[in-house]
């Protein structure tokens, strides 16, 4: 047992090196300079008092100095670039299945990596809230690389206390233990319902990205060619099981349907949340810039939106 134990750290180690050094490359080579441009700060952080010059803003008058001095004195302000960034993210047993090159879980750990990479560069807090059904871990935000390699040890290992599904709580605790203005990742396939009311509440104080990941099976167009026969497929959470004759035309209609409008359904909940979306498609075989296209993608559409609004 001990020895079975060792070997399953080691191969979770060099997992956690592996994702490493693949993170650090990307970051380096495709988003070097984009994470500060797209995310806000906290807000702004005094700086000093000085004297009064035409064109200042009369409202930042400091009275109490100015009455002292005799002469008017301003506050000046700087924006405080520091960010708190969060992870939210999905343990539930469907996050663990899926006909792709990696798992759902994988995956997210993946992006996790990359986006706490580029946040350690920038000396930013990175934290995580692990759930399935119920909130499994609080890892408060803290700097440095150490701390971002738990994270992203802790996105691959992590057990789940239960096979179901309920972000509510974790989305709760978001808004109740993250004080200030923070950026926070939803990191889900979001196969459940009933978590757009807690979203749109984290969203009123944070800056919340939903991070949908999306199997092969979830994406319309990869399905599997016609002719497959019957397939034997298990819901992971509830353990049950259906066998589905996949050569039918109709089954395979019914099926996109249901998928196209789970879609469309999701996308509707995070419109109304007021949350960005961003989209990374787990592809059935090993493909470069799998995870940083959508990271780059995201990250143009951030820089476009706040030049247009200047």
């Amino acid at each position: 047992m001990t020895d079975e134990h060792e070997v399953g750290l080691a191969q979770l180690l060099d997992e956690v090196r592996r994702i490493e050094v693949q993170s650090s490359r990307l970051v380096t080579a495709v988003m070097a300079g984009n994470y500060h441009s797209v995310f806000r700060g906290a807000g702004l952080e005094f700086d000093e008092v000085r004297e009064y010059v035409e064109g200042d803003d009369p409202r930042a008058v400091d009275w109490n100095v100015t009455a002292r001095l005799g002469r008017p004195y301003v506050k000046t302000y700087v924006d405080e670039r520091e960010l708190t960034v969060m992870f939210v993210l999905d343990l539930s047993a469907s996050m663990g299945g899926g006909w792709g090159v990696w798992s759902a879980r994988q995956t997210a750990a993946r992006v996790c990596a990359c986006l706490a990479l580029s946040a350690v560069k920038n000396n930013d807090r990175v934290g995580l809230i692990a759930f399935s059904d119920g909130v499994d871990k609080y890892v408060p935000p803290r700097k440095g690389s150490a701390h971002m390699l738990r994270i992203v040890r802790d996105c691959l290992a992590l057990p789940a206390s239960r096979p179901g599904t309920d972000a509510r709580t974790a989305l709760e605790l978001v808004s109740r233990v993250v004080r200030r203005h923070a950026v926070v990742f939803v990191i889900s396939d979001f196969l459940s319902g009933g978590w757009g009311g807690a979203l749109s509440v984290a969203a009123r104080r944070h800056d919340v990205v939903a991070v949908r990941l999306l199997s092969p099976e979830l994406a319309p167009p990869e399905l599997p060619a016609p002719g497959g026969g019957l397939v034997r497929v298990r819901d992971p959470e509830d353990g049950s099981e259906r066998l589905v004759d996949w050569s039918s035309p109709c089954v395979r209609d019914a099926y996109a349907e249901r998928v196209q409008a789970w879609r469309e359904r999701t996308e509707r909940v995070l419109r109304r949340a007021g949350v960005d979306r961003m989209d990374v498609a787990i592809p059935r075989r090993r493909e470069r810039h799998v995870i940083g296209r959508p990271i780059t993608r995201f990250f143009r559409m951030r820089e476009r939106r706040r030049s247009a609004h200047r």
